[in-house]
């Protein structure tokens, strides 16, 4: 590496991290959080119209942010007609958004899926923790790093139908724009906006522990707790095929899948926006993005 090329990327690496702590606007997200979990969207199940808005809002926002999309209107549809044959255009659809990488082949790809379980009978289920916080923290650190070149390329994927058998992440998977050989890891949040522990875990260092320096590195700084495990190590709790990193996983593909345990409002008509934790909600997001310049800058391997 010549003198020039090294001082270069130094402070490319230096602004990155010092940037992070500010890189999250915590108004806007949690604006962006009550939206996406609003009875407006009526629970973001697939099919809907709630769905269909919350559709036309993440791509909006790629749009906004100068992304580019290998599908068109950074729509990728999918059928999911298995789930529902009696519907006349029974899609799914995923949005999908690129940034390119200033000198790696490699990709991060950065997931959460953005339905929930919509109405049932009389009740309406919002998801706010889940998993309008994983897509709200997305669209952040999509735009974190649109306004600051990474040297991987990123591609952010907020995917449809996780809670019917992650469907949209299968269909990625499937079709996915590039070979599968050129991702380098995988992120994906499903409900980062709450924990009475103080608690986010990071799943997938049992499988992967090449993983565990950079995670180490965003955990001595972090001002929420950051646990490594729920990979099944020593006979705990196994949340390796919970959620849409799993498709990925079994083609051999590392993943972090940052996550809550369960609380009392999961799949219930109170995961609403007022009981989500605001504080550990923009940590969370804060440590994820810090994470991923981690990441970026050490390489997977």
């Amino acid at each position: 590496m010549t003198p020039a090329r090294y001082l270069f990327l130094a402070c490319f690496l230096v602004l990155s991290h010092l940037g992070a702590g500010q890189g999250i606007d915590r108004g806007r997200l949690l604006a962006d959080i009550r939206y996406l979990s609003s009875p407006a969207l009526e629970g973001r199940a697939p099919l809907t119209d709630g769905s269909r808005l919350a559709q036309e809002f993440i791509a909006s926002r790629f749009k906004e942010l100068g992304m580019m999309s290998q599908y068109k209107g950074f729509v990728q549809p999918f059928s999911i007609k298995e789930r529902f044959p009696d519907k006349r255009t029974p899609f799914g659809a995923n949005i999908v958004g690129f940034i390119p990488g200033a000198s790696s082949d490699k990709l991060i790809l950065v997931l959460a899926h953005f339905d929930h379980l919509g109405r049932k009978g009389e009740d309406l289920y919002l998801g706010a923790d889940d998993n309008a916080s994983g897509v709200s923290a997305l669209l952040h650190i999509a735009e974190y790093f649109s306004n600051l070149r990474p040297a991987h390329s990123m591609m952010f994927a907020a995917v449809d139908a996780e809670e019917i058998g992650m469907l949209g992440s299968k269909a990625l998977v499937a079709d996915f724009p590039f070979p599968l050989e050129q991702i380098a890891l995988v992120v994906n949040m499903d409900m980062i906006s709450r924990s009475t522990t103080n608690r986010l875990y990071a799943v997938g260092t049992r499988h992967y522990p090449q993983l565990k320096p950079a995670l180490e590195a965003v955990r001595a700084t972090a001002s929420i707790d950051l646990v490594m495990g729920n990979d099944g190590e020593q006979g705990g709790q196994d949340w390796t095929n919970s959620s849409d990193h799993t498709p990925f996983h079994r083609e051999g593909i590392p993943f972090v899948y940052f996550g809550v345990d369960d609380h009392k409002d999961y799949h219930k008509p109170t995961d609403t926006f007022e009981n989500i934790d605001p504080e550990f909600f923009f940590q969370a997001t804060s440590l994820v993005l810090q994470f991923l310049l981690e990441i970026d800058s050490r390489g997977v391997d």
